[in-house]
């Protein structure tokens, strides 16, 4: 089992801040835990170095970009040894945008987002396709309820 890096009560904070907004100045940081711009950058390096934290990400509104259609897609595979080789072509279809190896009834299991169920239709063909897939298994999201990392992060760095 890993350790986990040390943390203390500022570094707690200042991830606290970026949790709820990656973009916020390091300036700004300092005004609320009236501590140094330069304290902010030197714990947030060390934060980085210590791999806590991973770059910050860019959330995109699909809906807005007219790729609100979601779906789930199982993926069978006619042999385990395959799954390296099914993984990077998956990787090479843009519209797969999660996959996850896993136990149980399916090898792998991942996400695609595709413009209306036409296209759904041919990215889900297109991994039929790949060479090593013997079927797949689709469910299509009616609404996507939940879709919130802060909470979990809130929750581990509270609990540190």
């Amino acid at each position: 089992m890993n350790d986990i890096p040390k943390i203390d009560e500022v570094d707690r904070q200042i991830l606290d801040i970026l949790i709820d907004n990656t973009r916020i100045p390091f300036t700004e940081i300092a005004k609320q835990l009236l501590i140094s711009p330069g304290t902010v950058h030197v714990r947030v390096k060390k934060m980085e170095d210590a791999g806590i934290i991973k770059g910050s990400s860019l959330n995109l509104d699909y809906k807005q970009l007219g790729y609100s259609f979601i779906a789930y897609v199982g993926i069978f595979l006619a042999k385990t040894k395959k799954i390296k080789t099914v993984l990077s072509e998956l990787n090479a279809i843009p519209n797969v945008t999660v996959a996850h190896i896993t136990t149980g009834r399916f090898n792998v299991f991942c996400k695609l987002r595709a413009k209306d169920t036409s296209h759904a239709k041919d990215i889900i063909f297109s991994i039929d396709d790949i060479e090593g897939v013997s079927r797949t298994e689709s469910m299509i999201s009616l609404e996507e309820s939940i879709n919130d990392k802060k909470r979990l992060m809130h929750s581990i760095f509270n609990n540190l």
